[in-house]
């Protein structure tokens, strides 16, 4: 519940983010190249929001340790010669591209207009 609550908090408004790549550079997920020679690698950027990035951290370790796909996927990056430390980083891309959606579609229902205090229409009270 507390993790969930620093997403919203640190994320603020979602439409400040044109794309899941903005959010994943702002969170510090999204990774950097840091090759060198025929060695392909990638870090992770420094540059952005620490608080969203331990959330982001908080939830990639309990979905590692508990939730089957977050498992798989992870058995996945393994499996195509990832270390742990690259596979926990590509997870956590991976849920920062899914919140950014999640996000994206609340905000886009809380554009949509409805009715507010004082604005339904006039109906006769029954009792």
């Amino acid at each position: 519940m507390i993790t969930a609550a620093r997403l919203i908090a640190e994320i603020a408004d979602i439409a400040r983010f044109r794309t899941d790549a903005k959010l994943a550079s702002y969170a510090d997920v999204a990774p950097i190249p840091a090759s060198s020679g025929l060695q392909q690698r990638h870090r992770l950027n420094r540059a952005g929001n620490r608080q969203l990035n331990a959330a982001l951290h908080v939830i990639a370790l309990t979905q590692a340790r508990i939730h089957a796909p977050a498992r798989d996927y992870l058995a996945r990056r393994r499996s195509d010669g990832k270390t742990p430390k690259e596979g926990l980083r590509a997870l956590k891309r991976h849920l920062a591209r899914h919140i950014y959606r999640l996000f994206t579609t609340i905000h886009r229902r809380d554009d949509e207009p409805r009715l507010g205090v004082g604005t339904a229409p006039s109906a006769p009270c029954l009792t």
